[in-house]
Parts: structure tokens; C-alpha cells; sequence
């Protein structure tokens, strides 16, 4: 079927994202008073797009009848963490051939004298040639252009499918590297080629580099993928564009995301962050610390006054930097699948490793044989073992104990009950560290915060751990385990911006800092303008990156308006700079490193109220009680009353202990706790002491 690229405006809308173990897809249909439909289906790790159809097919709802696709994926960040990347080579600056493997002054361990780096591109496909932008901008050397069209040919002949071209100081003088991009593509057979100031201009050979390096080895990657899945949705009657989230938390169209690869990384946990946002927002909660516990991994973010925090600094594994702006997400390997063990010093340990999507925790009947966190949950009657999804051939509890009584009791001297216990134990710390990372060591007191707990296994522990790091309040969507799918529908357009400029304050040229942001506005909206979707408004936010002269830390600065003289741009420096360190330095001069622009187009609001179906709720909590066991608390078993969640009333009021149970998802209340629904059927959980 051939492409329709002026869509119909979007009344039905499907979100869909792929996660480590499954695909979640949520469907609003604006055509019938937003009515919700949602799936979850096990992600085809070989080829995402089965998984993707697979959630499509489980939602019941005609592809063809669908006029929004949104879809979240992981392909480039797979690609990027297991170096599963396209054959790329790069063509620089004769003698910096080595600059994205010398990067910075650090090391793959913090101690000792051991580590491995391998870099994106080996160094026999990084070729030189002849050619000096200095860093004001001016040529020194020429580009010799016979010396790049050898380049060119010898890459070709060693079977590189990809091409960077990353010259010294682009960013300050681009006009080599687009006469370069012009002389490759003469031989060229493909698009895939990448220049570093296109991607991104601001300084700092090493990190633009290796994100141009990114981009080039996930370009062939991505594309394949997006082609694969358009094949696949024509297949079944969508015949039109699909857009896809970047890790900024914005969309772009499918047809446009290949130029710009490396800006799809992360995007499955910016979708998540951007959900919660939009979510908190309605609820009355702006600021929160977002907890998004899936199968693998946790992944928690900051948001403050509905604005999550982004950041352009991301380094997704060691030395490598992938400076474009994403939202600022912290991982640590510790999910629902997180294998736990006993190491040769006898300790109890949970995690990196994981039992991932296949074959997965031992309570899936898989043929897992590791116990996790899942399977410790389980064990303690936290989770019903009739209501997990996704399981091949059903295991007993009894069989899952003994399992953890003969790897983890055994050799730590316990049982398997207590096994367990551990287990869900040293998980919870590992994730209230990563809470204390985008909170107490960015400056933050958790206090001042709910925390927002979503994804499959978030709502489990999320109790303990607002215990455990003192937040007041926890607040659990009405439907946690596809809060990431959520994110697709609700996201905005977005497009980031970023010029080096460098200059101390005192002798900045205010006229050129001016047109630098005008000129970020005027391309963000041209950029807008060309996608299928069209915006209610157009929002425009700017920031400069600054710090002293003579220090190399950074600190965004947000910007009131284009238009900042250079006294004002000193007096919010020095303002930001003691609210983040306490210190004040006026005689120290200030320097601006670099100017940013984010572009958001705003999509219509969505209405939340229907995520859980009003027709099936009872008239009274009691009505949702489905049954009482036995639950394990850290006082040990407990009688606990088990709810069905979409059965509650929205006027709901809890104690706790209690378990609350749904199909993408189970909530624990700890003693204590006491909870109430709101309108959207959100759960806002007051933590006890």
C-alpha cells in the first residue's frame, strides 16, 4: 500500500514500546469518548517488529482503522551496548585519527591497572587527510580533496557501509566538512554518512566524535528496522507515516529518524519519563522522582515543575559520550529479572547479569533456572503466581523456594523463605542508591518529592523504598506496566539545538548570542513545520552552558528570553552557581561555553480518566477484594487483603497491608501505608512511618 504522508489528524492513537522482556502497546480511541485497549506481548528480541505487530494483534482494533502510530524502541541501543554496529569508517583531521580512542583522563576500572576500551571505529578504518580549521574559525590548510576522494575509495574497498567525517574545530567553521560530505557522496552507494557539526556543533573533539561515530554504525541499523516494520504495518492496512521517540522525549517522523540515529538512544526510558511528567502534572504532583523497574533494568529520573531533567552529557557505557540532548536517565542492573547469587566470599548479590526476556525468571516455566527478583517475589506471596503473564509452562511456588533455599540459602546459611528476603532486600538498596544519584547528589532532597513508581515490578518495592530514602508520598499510575507505551501518546515534538561560543561574558557580543538562538528557533520550526503531525503551539526554552574561567565543570543556565545582556547573563550564573554549590565568587569572571535551544511542538491534551475502564469498577473497595494470603513483610507473613485494581472505586481509600493487582502490573502496601485513587484512577500512597 502505498504511503500517505498527510495522515488524518490522530483520533485514534496507539503507543507502543519495546522493553527488554515485552512489548507494550496502549491504544486511545478518540473516535469513541477515548476508549482505552492494551496489550503486552513478549518482545521478539531477533526482530522487534514481530512483537510490535504481535501487541497490535492482541489489542483487537483494526491496523488500518488506526491513524497514529507512536512507537519506542531499543534498536539503537541494543546495538550500541552488545556492539552489534555497521562496519563504519571515518575520515578526519591528519593527525587526530586517535582522538575518539584517547578521550578523556580516565579508566575502565577506578582502581587497579586493568580494563579494556574498544572503540566504535578501529583504528585501521579512521583514515587522515589534509585540511586545518582553527578554532576561531579560520582555514590554515586547505582541504586537499584529492586526499579525500582516495579516503572515500578506500573505505568503500575495505566494506564500510557507514562514513563520519569528523574534522578539527567543524563547529566553529563547518565548510570542510561539507565540501568533504560533498566529494564522498560522489562515490558514495548510500546515505550513511554523517558529519560531526551536523550532529553536533559545540567543541570537544572527543565527545562529538564518538557521537558521530554512533550515529554512522546505528544509521544502516535503524533503518533496516523502521523498513522492516513499515513492510509489516502495510502488510495489515497502515498505509501511512509512523513517527518514533528520541531519547530528548520528543517524536520524529520514521521517514526522517535515520538521518539523526544516535538521538533514538535511551528513548524507550525517556518515554517513560516523559508519561510521568504529563501524568504527575494532572495529578498535582510537578515534581517527582520517576522509578521505572522493568524486567533488566531500573531507570530513574528527576522531574521538577513537570519539566524532567535533560542533559547532554549521557555516557551510556565507558568512554562513550553520546552528546546530543537526552533525557537524563540513571540505570542500574537490577529488574524483575535480575539473577541473584552467592559469590565466592559468600556474600548474597543481585544483578547485572539478568535472566532477561528468554528464558527468563524460573516462574515463567522457561527453563530458568536462576533465581530473581521476580522469582523472590513470588516466594514471598508478593506476586500471584496465577496472574503472571507470559509464562510457557507453569512452575510451583514450592518448586521456585527450593530453588532459592539450594543457590542462595544453602551457601548463606538460610532458608528459602529468608533467601528471599534477602534477595528482595539487597535489590531494594541497589535501586534506592540510583534514586539517591538524580537526587541527593544532584543537590535535591528526595522530601520534596512523590515518587512515581511504574513499570512492571516498579509498584512492588516502591513502597519500601520511599521508606527506605524518606519521600512522603508514592504515586502509581493507573496502569504502571505501560506507562513507556503511555509516553509515546502523550509526547510533544521536540528539537535541540546546540552552538559553542566560548567567550567570557564580559566581552560577549550580545548581537551574535541573539541571532545564534533566533537562528535555533527559525530551524526547529522549519523542522516542526515538515512533520505529519501538526502542533497545537509551538514552545520555545533556551539555556547556556557556563562556568568560572579557568574551571572545567559546567552548569545550564536556563534563559529567560533571546534577548540577555551580558550583565543579566552573569548575575543568573553566579545565582545558579550558588544554588548548586553554596559558594559565591563574584570576582571571578564568568565564560559561556555553549548556547541551547529546545523546540517543542505541543500535541492536544489526552484524556488519562479512561486508562482503567470506568464501566468495570465496583461501588465499593469491598466488592474488590478478590482474596486473602499470606504476604511476606520485613515483620515476616501477614494475612493481606488482595484487591483487583480496575475494580476499585475511584473514590478508593486503602490501609495497607494490601495488594492491588492488575494486568500490567501488582502494588504493595506496606503496614502503614494508607492510599487513595484520584480521577484519572491514579494511586497516591501516603507513606507510613
Amino acid at each position: 500500500m502505498a504511503e500517505n504522508n498527510s495522515a488524518r489528524p490522530g483520533s485514534v492513537v496507539a503507543g507502543i514500546d519495546v522493553g527488554g522482556t515485552f512489548t507494550d502497546l496502549i491504544l486511545i480511541d478518540g473516535s469513541d469518548g477515548g476508549k482505552v485497549r492494551i496489550a503486552k506481548t513478549p518482545t521478539t528480541v531477533g526482530n522487534q517488529a514481530f512483537g510490535v505487530v504481535s501487541a497490535l494483534s492482541e489489542a483487537g482494533f483494526p491496523v488500518s482503522d488506526i491513524d497514529l502510530i507512536v512507537h519506542g524502541t531499543t534498536t539503537t541501543t541494543n546495538a550500541v551496548l552488545e556492539r552489534r554496529l555497521a562496519r563504519t569508517g571515518m575520515i578526519t583531521t591528519r593527525g587526530f585519527r586517535d582522538v575518539i580512542e584517547l578521550g578523556r583522563r580516565t579508566r575502565p576500572r577506578a582502581y587497579g591497572m586493568t580494563g579494556s576500551f574498544v572503540p566504535v571505529i578501529p583504528r585501521n578504518l579512521r583514515l587522515e587527510v589534509s585540511e586545518r580549521v582553527e578554532a576561531s574559525g579560520a582555514v590554515r590548510v586547505a582541504l586537499d580533496e584529492d586526499e579525500m576522494r582516495e579516503a572515500v575509495k578506500k573505505l568503500l574497498a575495505e566494506g564500510c557501509e557507514s562514513l563520519v567525517i569528523h574534522f578539527l574545530h567543524a563547529y566553529a567553521n563547518p565548510a570542510h566538512e561539507r565540501r568533504a560530505a560533498q566529494i564522498a557522496a560522489e562515490f558514495w552507494p548510500n546515505g550513511y554518512i554523517t558529519t560531526g557539526h551536523s550532529l553536533l556543533s559545540e567543541a570537544r573533539e572527543f565527545e562529538r566524535g564518538v557521537t558521530a561515530a554512533v550515529n554512522a554504525s546505528v544509521q544502516p541499523i535503524l533503518e533496516r528496522y523502521v523498513e522492516r516494520l513499515r513492510r509489516e504495518l502495510e502488510d495489515r492496512g497502515y498505509g501511512r507515516d509512523f513517527l518514533i521517540m528520541n531519547g530528548n522525549g520528543g517524536m520524529i517522523s520514521a521517514r526522517n529518524v535515520t538521518r539523526d540515529a544516535a538521538k533514538t538512544v535511551m528513548s524507550g526510558p525517556a518515554s517513560g519519563v516523559i508519561a510521568a511528567a504529563y501524568t504527575g502534572k494532572r495529578a498535582g504532583f510537578p515534581s517527582l522522582v520517576t522509578y521505572d523497574m522493568g524486567g533488566t533494568s531500573t531507570d530513574v529520573a528527576l522531574i521538577l515543575d513537570a519539566q524532567p531533567a535533560v542533559s547532554n552529557e549521557i555516557e551510556i557505557e565507558y568512554a562513550m559520550p553520546i552528546h546530543v540532548p537526552m533525557v537524563a536517565v540513571h540505570t542500574v542492573g537490577a529488574g524483575g529479572g535480575s539473577i541473584a547469587r552467592v559469590d565466592a566470599s559468600g556474600l548474597i548479590q543481585v544483578g547485572p547479569q539478568s535472566a532477561g526476556a528468554d528464558p527468563g525468571p524460573i516462574c515463567y516455566g522457561r527453563g530458568g533456572m536462576e533465581p530473581t527478583i521476580t522469582d523472590a517475589n513470588l516466594v514471598l506471596g508478593r506476586l500471584n503466581p496465577k496472574k503472571l503473564l507470559a509464562v510457557d509452562k507453569p512452575v510451583t511456588v514450592e518448586h521456585v523456594r527450593r530453588i532459592f533455599e539450594e543457590r542462595i540459602g544453602r551457601p548463606a546459611g538460610l532458608d528459602g523463605i529468608a533467601a528471599a528476603g534477602a534477595v528482595l532486600r539487597l535489590g531494594n538498596m541497589k535501586m534506592a542508591g540510583a534514586i539517591r544519584m538524580v537526587s541527593v547528589a544532584r543537590g535535591y532532597d528526595p522530601r520534596d518529592f512523590a515518587l512515581f513508581a511504574f513499570g512492571g515490578a516498579g509498584p512492588l518495592h516502591a513502597s519500601a523504598l520511599a521508606r527506605e530514602l524518606g519521600l512522603p508520598r508514592v504515586l502509581v499510575p493507573a496502569r504502571p506496566g505501560i506507562t513507556n507505551a503511555l509516553g509515546c501518546v502523550v509526547a510533544d515534538m521536540r528539537h535541540d539545538f546546540v552552538n559553542t561560543v566560548n567567550q567570557p561574558v564580559a566581552t560577549l557580543d550580545e548581537a551574535a548570542m541573539r541571532r545564534v538562538l533566533e537562528t535555533h528557533r527559525a530551524q526547529g520550526v522549519m523542522l516542526i513545520e515538515q512533520e505529519m503531525v501538526k502542533p497545537e503551539t509551538i514552545r520555545f526554552s533556551h539555556s547556556a552552558d557556563m562556568q568560572f574561567v579557568g574551571q572545567t565543570h559546567i552548569i545550564t543556565v536556563p534563559l529567560p528570553a533571546v534577548e540577555v545582556t551580558r550583565t543579566e547573563l552573569q548575575a543568573l550564573f553566579e545565582k545558579a552557581y550558588f544554588a548548586r554549590f553554596r559558594v559565591e565568587l563574584p570576582e571571578i569572571r564568568a565564560n559561556l561555553v555553549n548556547l541551547n535551544t529546545s523546540v517543542t511542538g505541543v500535541r492536544p491534551q489526552v484524556d488519562l480518566s479512561r486508562l482503567i475502564d470506568p464501566a468495570g469498577r465496583a461501588a465499593t473497595v469491598a466488592e474488590a477484594l478478590t482474596e486473602t494470603r499470606p504476604v511476606w513483610f520485613e515483620s515476616g507473613f501477614v494475612d493481606t487483603p488482595i484487591y483487583a485494581r480496575e475494580k476499585l472505586p475511584l473514590d478508593a481509600e486503602l490501609a495497607g497491608p494490601a495488594v492491588l493487582e492488575q494486568l500490567d502490573a501488582t502494588t504493595v502496601l506496606e503496614p502503614g501505608d494508607r492510599a487513595r485513587s484520584d480521577a484519572d484512577g491514579n494511586l497516591i500512597v501516603e507513606v507510613g512511618a
